[in-house]
C-alpha cells in the first residue's frame, strides 16, 4: 500500500478512495472562465483540478482562482522554477513538475524549499514524449523501462534534498507501454501513483483507450488518483473517470445501468426504453451523489432468458416480454406494466428509492 499524501482536503494513497482529477483548458489568466469551468468540473464529480501556469501572469491569476475554487488546485509547471515558487505562494495545493526540466539543482531546491514551507506535495510528471535524450539512446528508443528510469531519477533528486512529500505520474499515449511502465514502477516505489494516458484522443477512441488503459491498471490495484485525457470539454473526462470507477466497484455512489444487447427474442423497443432511462438518470444520479447515497444498480432486460436473473441481482429492474415489462426490486416482483410506461415507471421508482 502506498504512502498517504494530502492535496488540500483530499487524501491520496494508503487505501483512500481513488480521486478524480481533470485540467482546465481555458487560459488561466482568464479568471472568470477558469472559475466557471472548475465549477462545471465539480458538478460532474471532479475532486482535484490542475491548471497550466506558463507565465507569471498565469501564476498571479492562479491565486485569484484559488480564492474561488471549491476543490484543491494543482499548478502545472514546465521549465521555469520561478513559476513553481510563485504558484506555491499563490496557494497551490500541489505542484506538478518534471525536476529534470526545471534546470539546476539550486532551482529545484528553491521549489522544494517553498513546498516544504507550505507543506504541499510535488507531483513528479514523466511523459514518454519528453524523456531525457540519454535514456532514449540507452534503451534504443522510448520504452516502458526508460519511462520508469526517468521517474526514479527524478524521485532521487527530491529525496536527496530530504523531500518525501511526493506523488508520481508516468504516462504514455501507447496503452501497452503505459501499462508495462506502471506495472514496473509499482514494484519500485511506495509513493502514490497518478494514472492516466498522455493523449487518449477524441471522445470516440479516447474513451476506448482510457477504459482499457486505466481500467486494466485499476484492476491490478495500481492507481491512487486518476485523470482521463480527452480532446474537448474536460467535463467529459470526469464523467468517464467516474464511470470507470463505478463499473469496477471502486466508487460506491451513483447509478449503474445494465441493459441487454437485445436479440430476436426481444418484443419491446428496448433501445428506446434504455435510452430514455439513461437520459433521465443523469440529474437523479447527481442528486444521489451529492446526498452520498449508495450506488444503485438498475437492470433493463429484454426477455425472459437472462432478464429475471439480472433483475433479481439489481436494486431495481425490468424484465420485458411481449409488449410488457415485469418490474422488480431486489428480486421481488412489484407489478407488470405496458411497454409505453416502462421507462416512466422505472424513473419513478428510482426517485423514490432511498436504499
Amino acid at each position: 500500500m502506498s504512502k498517504v499524501i494530502r492535496c488540500g482536503e483530499v487524501l491520496i494513497g494508503g487505501g483512500n478512495p481513488i480521486s478524480i482529477q481533470s485540467m482546465t483548458n481555458v487560459d488561466t489568466k482568464d479568471v472568470s472562465a477558469a472559475v466557471s469551468q472548475i465549477y462545471s468540473l465539480v458538478s460532474a464529480g471532479c475532486d482535484i483540478v490542475r491548471l497550466a501556469v506558463p507565465d507569471l501572469a498565469a501564476a498571479t491569476a492562479f491565486g485569484e482562482i484559488k480564492k474561488q475554487s471549491p476543490i484543491p488546485m494543482v499548478a502545472d509547471i514546465h521549465f521555469d522554477f520561478r513559476l513553481a515558487v510563485e504558484a506555491i505562494k499563490q496557494g497551490a495545493d500541489k505542484i506538478r513538475i518534471n525536476p529534470g526540466n526545471i534546470g539546476s539543482k539550486d532551482n529545484i531546491k528553491a521549489v522544494v524549499d517553498a513546498a516544504k514551507e507550505r507543506d504541499i506535495p510535488i507531483r513528479i510528471g514523466v511523459n514518454s514524449g519528453s524523456l531525457e535524450k540519454e535514456i532514449i539512446m540507452k534503451n534504443g528508443g522510448v520504452t516502458a523501462e526508460g519511462i520508469v528510469e526517468s521517474a526514479l531519477r527524478n524521485i532521487r533528486i527530491l529525496e536527496d534534498m530530504e523531500f518525501g512529500n511526493i506523488m508520481v505520474s508516468i504516462k504514455s499515449a501507447d496503452v501497452k507501454m503505459n501499462h508495462a511502465a506502471h506495472k514496473l514502477i509499482a514494484t519500485k516505489i511506495d509513493y502514490p501513483i497518478h494514472i492516466g494516458l498522455t493523449e487518449a484522443g477524441t471522445m470516440k477512441l479516447g474513451c476506448i483507450k482510457s477504459a482499457i488503459g486505466l481500467g486494466a491498471l485499476l484492476l491490478e490495484g495500481i492507481g491512487d488518483t486518476m485523470r482521463v485525457s480527452l480532446t474537448g470539454d474536460p467535463v467529459n473526462e470526469v464523467i468517464l473517470a467516474k464511470n470507470i470507477l463505478k463499473i469496477l466497484n471502486l466508487r460506491n455512489t451513483g447509478i449503474n445501468l445494465i441493459s441487454c444487447p437485445t436479440c430476436g427474442r426481444t418484443k419491446v423497443n428496448l433501445e428506446k426504453i434504455a435510452g430514455e432511462i439513461e437520459q433521465a438518470l443523469v440529474p437523479i444520479e447527481a442528486v444521489r451523489e451529492k446526498e452520498k447515497l449508495p450506488k444503485l444498480t438498475i437492470a433493463v432486460m429484454g426477455c425472459a432468458v437472462n432478464g429475471p436473473g439480472e433483475a433479481a441481482e439489481a436494486d431495481l429492474g425490468v424484465a420485458c416480454g411481449d409488449g410488457k415489462g415485469v418490474l422488480f426490486s431486489k428480486g421481488k416482483i412489484l407489478k407488470v406494466v405496458d411497454e409505453q410506461t416502462i421507462s416512466e415507471e422505472i424513473i419513478k421508482m428510482v426517485k423514490e428509492y432511498k436504499g
